[in-house]
Parts: structure tokens; sequence; C-alpha cells
């Protein structure tokens, strides 16, 4: 383990920002703390409001991060409060937050962690407590205090789990003043505690510790095969790909059966090397490495057993066996441990690990479901260190259970603002560089959906997904080329959907293309491109996603945007309102035969929107002008004169309709035409 401090970066920090230096520092490497897990501390002299000076506790906040950590994620207690419950022999969970919410600094400031007492008790200025793979896996053998021993003798000492809260912290502090020349603590299966001076002295206490880990696992490690070494033949990529390709729907229909859940794939080297081991199976039910995790990633993982990885019928015969039995088996935990009040939260697994395949995560949106897998990770690292030095032991399925039904965690649950109203689905929207495509991406990610940005335009694409990733957050959107033209175009980027998401909700198709000219003038090539895109598109992609909505028995909503010209024809505007006619006729047999699988398919007639949009070319604009008799210039204006209310209309106007027939809004209507045209009377729906 490598130091990351540097005197020159810290220079002229002193205090709380010192602190915050120190706790990214610990943040800005993996293998110490995971997704909001360890933190940090400084006891620091402040004024109060009288003007006195008061020792101050500054401690990490719950849910912060300490890879982004910031002043404010640092509440201060004072250290008087904190100090006068070392009388106490024991204190509740809800007491002691109720007493820690008294002692703020800040009233209204973070909620200090739920470990501030165990910083508080410590005779130190800085203490820092981390999750580090090399520590747990010392930690987490039945070899434990003889392993810690052995690697750090006397200058650690070793502490049985106990969960964090009031007893912990207690415990820590009654074992140190019996060993008051100890350097850190070791918490048994949990993590670390180090402390010194300054945070300097705890940041490189730490590390010194960590390192002391490794080079006694590397010792250990060397000439052993990991996890039993391998039992199931790997798959070739290309052999892995398409398999995942036909799991990953059905697997995200199985987990979904409650709320709809992202499915996330990774064959990364390690994870191949742990599913297809001999003791993959026996290692994976064992329990989690750290108590954090079981927040994540539940108890255990759902291991698959298939002796023909690279059949796809038989892996998802063998995965819906693995899921049923995991829903059991978690059913029979929950009500083993139930307590007063608890509420079985959804049974279905987050890990799923298949031989020779790999690994599937899910969560409730892509962001959770890459953290189930980095944790997954830093498990795998941890069960191959802590099986060299014994046998890798974990929490009891009781302390499991505590953690993952702790009311202070559940009461976290009713904190998390309300879903937005398409949480935990995937929409693919084609067109979607600019115009109304552009529009119903961003309308459909504010509104809480994974959206699929696909056009010709990839930079175009990628440019609308990394604006809604920059608002909405990791993974959240995904920019890829498509010619709707194109078999291979269109079942490549409803593979890379699968593979990002696990499947689909909600496809808008919209790529379209215009082209003005009488009949008499319109060349076989024009009227063949306008058919191949506003028609022949339009087919390719429905029929590519209900394959994959079918495969998940999800149900789903497609949005096929159409024109008013289906309608009401315009004049030299032959291939286009003749193509768009065959695209709304599609929507309609979508309709048909995607009611028996709850698929809807409906149809957004927009008119004249020129805001943004690519179909109104310089061209387009002249021939349309032409053909109604007035100047370029005055095109605009015309087509707003014409409508019954005399309205623009943009791109967002459609937007609004698409979310309504998209979204359990419309949920039981299907084949319908919905205008936003600002109303032409020759176009109303008949």
């Amino acid at each position: 383990m490598n130091s990351r401090w540097s005197d020159a970066d810290a220079k002229g920090l002193v205090g709380l920002d010192l602190l915050v230096y120190g706790s990214r520092l610990i943040g800005a490497e993996p293998s110490l703390v995971v997704w909001g897990g360890g933190n940090t501390s400084l006891k620091v002299e402040e004024r109060d409001f009288r003007g006195r000076t008061v020792s101050v506790l500054r401690v990490k906040g719950s849910g912060s991060d300490l890879k982004s950590v910031e002043r404010k994620d640092f509440p201060g207690v004072r250290m008087d409060d904190v100090l006068a419950l070392l009388e106490r022999d024991d204190m509740g969970d809800q007491e002691m937050v109720d007493y820690l919410a008294h002692a703020l600094r800040e009233l209204a400031g973070a909620r200090p962690s739920i470990e501030t007492l165990l910083h508080g008790f410590l005779a130190h200025d800085a203490v820092i407590h981390t999750h580090a793979d090399a520590i747990v896996s010392l930690s987490n053998t039945d070899r434990c205090r003889e392993v810690v021993q052995e690697v750090y003798g006397k200058n650690a000492v070793s502490i049985p789990y106990r969960r964090p809260g009031f007893r912990l912290s207690r415990d820590v502090a009654d074992a140190l003043k019996a060993e008051p020349g100890a350097t850190a603590v070791i918490l048994e299966k949990h993590g670390t505690i180090a402390w010194g001076r300054t945070v300097k002295e705890a940041y490189l206490r730490t590390i010194d510790l960590i390192t002391q880990a490794e080079e006694a696992i590397k010792a250990r490690a060397r000439g052993r095969p990991r996890f039993g070494g391998p039992r199931v033949k790997l798959l070739a990529e290309a052999e892995r790909r398409e398999t995942a390709l036909a799991v990953a729907p059905f697997l995200r229909g199985l987990v979904s059966r409650q709320k709809r859940a992202i499915v996330h794939f990774d064959d990364a080297p390690d994870v191949l090397e742990f599913v297809g081991a001999a003791e993959a199976g026996m290692l994976s039910q064992v329990g989690p490495a750290t108590p954090d995790h079981t927040i994540y990633t539940k108890r255990a993982a759902c291991h698959v057993e298939c002796d023909r990885p690279g059949d796809p019928d038989r892996v998802r015969a063998a995965v819906g066996e693995a899921v049923e039995r995991f829903v059991a088996d978690y059913t029979r935990y929950f009500e083993a441990h139930r307590q007063e009040g608890a509420t079985l939260l959804d049974p279905f697994p987050r890990v799923i690990l298949i031989p020779g395949l790999g690994m599937f995560t899910t969560g409730k949106d892509k962001r959770t479901a890459l953290i189930v897998d980095d944790i997954y990770h830093h498990t795998i690292a941890v069960l191959g260190a802590a099986s060299t030095l014994g046998r890798y032991v974990s929490l009891t399925p009781k302390d499991a259970f505590d953690v993952e039904y702790w009311p202070l965690e559940l009461y976290k649950l009713t904190l998390v603002p309300p879903e937005k109203e398409l949480a935990r689905r995937v929409a693919l929207v084609t067109g979607a560089a600019s115009g109304i495509g552009k529009a119903v991406a961003r309308r459909l990610a504010r509104e809480g959906a994974h959206v699929v940005v696909t056009d010709l335009d990839a930079g175009g694409a990628r440019k609308v997904a990394d604006e809604i990733v920059g608002g909405a957050g990791t993974g959240r959107a995904l920019g890829l080329w498509m010619d709707v033209t194109l078999e291979a175009s269109v079942r490549d980027a409803f593979q890379a959907a699968t593979l990002a998401y696990g499947g689909l909700d909600i496809v808008v198709s919209n790529a379209g293309i215009a082209h003005s000219a009488p009949l008499d003038l319109t060349a076989l090539a024009d009227w063949e491109r306008s058919f191949a895109v506003n028609a022949t598109g339009h087919f390719l992609v429905a029929r590519q996603a209900l394959r994959l909505l079918n495969a998940q028995g999800l149900g789903g909503a497609f949005v096929f945007v159409a024109t008013k010209n289906v309608m009401s024809p315009g004049k030299d505007f032959g291939a286009y309102s003749a193509s768009k006619a065959a695209e709304a006729q599609l929507a309609k047999i979508v309709a048909l035969e995607g009611g028996v699988h709850g698929i809807r398919a409906n149809i957004v007639n927009p008119d004249a929107v020129f805001q943004d949009s690519r179909l109104w070319s310089p061209e387009i604009r002249r021939e349309r002008a032409q053909a109604q008799g007035i100047s370029v210039e005055q095109l605009e204006d015309f087509y707003r004169t014409r409508n019954i209310l005399g309205a623009s209309i943009l791109p967002e106007d459609v937007a609004e309709a698409v979310l309504f027939l998209a979204s359990d809004r419309s949920a039981k209507t299907t084949g319908c035409t919905l205008t936003v045209d600002g109303g032409v009377k020759d176009a109303f729906p008949r």
C-alpha cells in the first residue's frame, strides 16, 4: 500500500481542512473503503456561541463518501457530552442517536456517523476507520487472533465482532485501557482503527498497517491455487457475450417481479476465476466481508449450478432454478430472524454468479448495480486472501440479519426521496441527437429513466447522453450510433443496451427523414430512402424491441413519433406522407400483437417542429415554402397561424406527449394517436 500523502499538497491546511484532505486520500484508494464506508475524525478546539473554547469532535457524517467529502460533511459533536457517556454501561441505538443530536454544534448539520462514540472515546486527536481488504482478510478467518498476533504482535488489539454502536465503542475503549501500548485496533469481521496526534500520523499508520497485512498475505499465497483451483471451463469471450445477452433480459424479468431492477454484467478476470473455481459455491454462501457490504449485496450471492455454460437455454433454466431457490432461502432466513415490526424487503438476489460466464449484479439504478458489482470484487479479493490464512468466516446469519434489518438502516430508507415516475425503467430513443428525440431523451431522464440515446450522429448521441449523466448521475444514459435502416446496426444497439441495463421498458421510435417533391419528380432512390428510414427503420426497431420485451416478460411501452401528415398528407410531400403512414400502421400492429404480453404501442403526431430539427433542413424549408407558395422566411409563421391555437410547436411539447404515453399515466391506453399540432382540423384523428 503506497502512501498518497503529499506535504506540498497539505501545506497550509490545518484543522478540518487537513482532515478533509486526509479523508479524500483514504477514499481515493478503492481497497480501503467502498461506497460510503469508513469514517475519519479530528478533535479540535472551537469557540461556542458564548465565545468559550470547547473541545469538539469533527466526525464524518452518515451517508457521505470519503472520496468526495467536504467540510460540511463533518458535523461537530461536543466532546464533554461524548465523554460523559463513559460513565454509562449501555445505551440503545436510538437513544444514542437522539443523544448525539443534542450534542451537535450545528443543529441543522449532517447526522454524525453511527461510530461517533468509537472515535470520541479514543484519547487521540486524529482517528481513521477503514474496511481495508487486506485487514478484513486477516480478521475474517477462523484463526483471526492468531493471525493478528503473527502479523502485528502486541501493536494491534483484536476486538470480537459486535454491531457498531455504544457497546462496540466501549469495548474498544476498555481494550485500549488494558493495552495502552497498542497502536491500532482490528475489529473482527469489520475493519481497522488507527490514530495519531495528527491526521498525517493517523494516515501513515493506517497505510503501514495495511502494508504489513498485504505482505503477510502475499507470503502465504505463494504457490497456492486460489479458491481450490478451476472447476468449470471458461467460455470464450464471444460465447460469454452471446450467453449473457440471452440470460440478461430473462434474469431481469425474474428479479423485477416486485419492482423493476437494473442488471449489470461483469466478466472481469477476477470474477471469471472465482465463479469457475471449485470452492466458489461454498465460499459464496459463507457471508459478506464486512457488515457494510450486507446492505448492498445481502448476506449471500446466488450461485448458479450449470453443467453447460455455453448453452443459453440450459443457463436460463439453471438461473431460473437458482433464483427461485434463493428467494425461498432468503424468505426462510427472514422468518427465522425477524423482529417485531420488520417487513420482508425484496427477496431477490443482488449478486448472481454463473460458472464459466461471469457475474450479474442488480440494483434500483445503474449506480447501485455498479456499487454491488464493486463490493463483490472486494469480496472476491477478501475470500481469496483470507483462505490463504485459514478458513474464511463471516457474520452469523443472525448478525447479518441484524445489520440488514437494523432499525437505523431502515430509517435511512424513509429519508430517501420518493422515486420518480420512470425510476428503474430503461428507455431507448432513436434519432435522439437533436430535435424531438433529444427533447424526449431529456424529458424521460428527468422523470428518472435510464436512457439509451441513439442516432446516426454518434457524437451527438454521446453528447446528449453525457449531458443526462451530468445531471442525473452515473450510468443514467448511454450514447450509441444507430442506423435504423441497417438490421445489424439496430441489433448491435439493442445488445449494447441489454448488456448495460439488462433490458428495456420503453422504446421511442422517432428517427425519420423528409423529402419534398411532386410525385412525378420524385426519384426512386428518394422514395426508397424515405421508406427505408420512415417505415422499415421503425419495423427493425420494433421487431428487435419486441423480442427483448418478450424475453423479459415485464410488458413495455412503444411510442412511435409519426406526423400530422399521416392524417392529412401534404402536397409535394408524397414520399414522406406515405412512408410515415406505413409507420403509423405498423404501430397499430405492434399494439395488436403486443397487448397479450402487456406491451402497449401508441402514436404521437406532431406538426412543424422547427426548433433544433435536422428534418427541416434548408433544402426541405425551400421546397415546402415553394409548395405553399410562400417565402422561406414566412414558412414557420405559416405553419403556426394555420393551426387552431396559433401555436408554435416545440420539441418539448412533443416530449410531454411522449412521456404521457410512455408512462403508467396511460397504462390502459394502446393503439391511440395523440396529436401535438396546435389543432389542424384536417388531421383530427377519426
